[in-house]
């Protein structure tokens, strides 16, 4: 039996969003492989990439890195792929929480890092965290995958 219920407007906890880039030569340390800093450039790729297919870049809030931290797991060593699975694990009136795994594309499931951070959307004149709009919900909604 088909449910005619209209997906919720509220993304849920645990949808992610998916990216995908490759390591370059420049991303490598001394010691051959990915430079620990290059690892939040990874996520923050991810997060830009989702919050432009949410539409962010275009609206009247801006999205403010509150806080972030990374386990480091794994070296990943060069020529790779790394895929940046971000998951929702909380939504608040005015921010977000995203947990992050960093995988290479040849390994799924095999995390080489982890963490999580926190954005706030704000307003940009002000400063000051603004609460999600339902049309920011819905669209949200829309780019995570449940």
């Amino acid at each position: 039996m088909q449910s005619n219920k209209a997906p919720s407007p509220v993304p849920a906890t645990g949808a992610q969003f998916r990216c995908v880039m490759p390591v370059r030569w420049g991303d490598l340390d001394a010691l051959n492989h990915v430079n620990n800093t290059v690892y939040f450039r990874f996520v923050e790729e991810a997060r830009v990439q989702m919050l432009e297919s949410m539409g962010a870049f275009g609206s009247r809030k801006v999205g403010v890195l509150a806080q972030t931290s990374c386990d480091f797991l794994k070296p990943v060593l060069y020529p790779a792929s790394v895929q940046v699975i971000l998951t929702l694990a909380r939504l608040g009136r005015t921010s977000l929480q995203m947990d992050f795994v960093i995988e290479r594309e040849d390994e799924p499931g095999v995390a080489y890092a982890k963490g999580s951070y926190v954005v706030v959307g704000c307003d940009p004149e002000t400063g000051r965290g603004t609460p999600w709009t339902p049309e920011e919900l819905a669209m949200m909604s829309k780019v995570l995958a449940a």
